[in-house]
């Protein structure tokens, strides 16, 4: 008999950063766990700081990058879930409450403060991407997962939902639509780095996430088990190569390598002493050689350092503004979580934990099965997310109808039975 495990569902995850396209082909086997069957990233294409600003290109890089992940899979997909990092995103929690009179809550109660809940989304013209019950109230007593056979005067629900401008979301979704592929769902990748990231008590107490991109780095707040707040800031990892190439006078190229294989934001006292090669084997040879370089094309370590420290204190800067603004700080000793392709930065806990005050972490995927080797680091935690995101399939109240409408697909029971499989998974 085999010992592979029977697939349930298979489904399709892209998250479509600035510098990659990374791509998933997943599965949820017959016991509920998730199952890796195939990935593959790609350099990015026709993206700047999370907007498409080439459709043919953007197209081009979706679609080799999930044909190289159904190969390795041996299967195709045809509905995924993307990843959006940029697109304006924010966050906000919107509470509803109905009054119940003190009697036994009854499911047609859920029903209907559900429903209320989606009459009084404010989109305020942006694009709802999700509007998900993170959990219930009774008579202002939260953490309440379900309420149904308790008793309460007043119940109420506190929706998480995330917003995002209209016209890049259309953008990304044109984009995958082009590359021959439904799209599910589009996820904020705060959303999904938070459940590939974080343990179910950070997000509890009280928990800060920084997804440190290429071009992008979000901030998202998390506590009570929700995300409670957002900022965006246009600037990553891809501006720290960026001024290593310009202080430098070299290329893009080989200023991402100098980053990766030598770069630190904490130095050492050897740091001075230490020359490193500006080229690399098979670099063309002949052109003009690096500002500061010696006679065999070295430069000393500390320059390189020292230009990344000092982006490094721009990009914080901006990371501890951000979270002062939402209202978290150090006090207590309350956990940053750094994630995304520039927390694999030599040292950047460290000096991020000096920066902001704060017991910092690096984030990296959960083990999933399957999942490549390549994969299991920081870069990649939003697309284990978008899998762990699907297979929880998390209810969202704009696709409630009243039970009384025969011709929805889904059914208020078995809507409402996924409320609190979702609701279990939180809490």
């Amino acid at each position: 008999m085999s010992d592979t495990p029977r697939l349930d569902q298979v489904f399709g995850c892209i998250n479509i950063g600035s510098f990659r396209i990374a791509a998933m082909v997943a599965a949820l086997t017959e016991d509920g766990n998730i199952l890796v069957l195939g990935s593959h990233h790609r350099q990015a294409q026709g993206i700047k700081r999370g907007y498409v600003t080439d459709m043919a290109a953007a197209t081009f890089a979706v679609r080799e990058a999930m044909e190289r992940a159904e190969k390795i899979a041996g299967q195709s997909v045809r509905k995924v879930h993307i990843g959006a990092s940029g697109a304006g995103l924010t966050s906000r929690i919107a509470q509803v409450e109905i009054d119940i009179g003190g009697r036994r809550i009854e499911e047609e109660d859920i029903e209907h403060l559900l429903l209320e809940a989606r009459e009084g989304l404010e989109p305020d013209g942006r694009m709802v991407l999700h509007a998900q019950p993170a959990h219930y109230t009774l008579d202002g007593a939260h953490g309440v997962a379900n309420p149904t056979g308790l008793h309460a005067e007043r119940l109420g629900v506190d929706v998480h939902v995330m917003l995002a401008d209209g016209a890049p979301i259309r953008n990304i979704t044109e984009c995958v639509q082009n590359a021959h592929l439904e799209v599910s769902s589009v996820v904020g990748s705060p959303v999904a780095a938070g459940l590939a990231c974080l343990s179910e008590e950070e997000r509890e107490l009280g928990v800060a996430l920084v997804e440190f991109g290429a071009q992008v780095t979000n901030v998202s707040v998390f506590a009570a088990g929700m995300l409670l707040g957002l900022k965006s800031i246009p600037i990553g990892s891809a501006d720290m190569t960026d001024a290593i190439a310009s202080v430098f006078g070299i290329k893009r190229f080989q200023a991402e390598r100098l980053k990766c294989r030598y770069g630190s934001a904490v130095a050492s006292p050897s740091d001075h002493r230490e020359m490193i090669p500006v080229d690399g084997p098979g670099d063309p040879r002949g052109g003009e050689p690096a500002r500061g370089a010696d006679d065999h094309g070295r430069i000393p370590r500390a320059q390189l350092i020292s230009v990344i420290a000092d982006q490094l204190d721009r990009v914080l800067k901006e990371v501890d503004r951000a979270l002062k603004d939402m209202g978290f700080s150090g006090a207590g000793g309350r956990q940053v979580v750094i994630t995304g392709g520039g927390a694999e930065l030599a040292g950047i806990a460290d000096y991020a934990q000096g920066s902001l005050g704060s017991p910092v972490r690096i984030g990296k995927p959960p083990e999933l099965d399957g999942l490549a080797e390549a994969h299991r680091v920081p870069a990649f935690a939003t697309l284990a997310g978008l899998a762990l995101y699907a297979a929880r399939d998390p209810v969202d109240i704009r696709v409630l109808r009243p039970r009384h409408q025969q011709q929805d697909v889904i059914g208020f029971p078995a809507l409402a039975g996924k409320v609190w499989r979702a609701m279990r998974e939180y809490f």
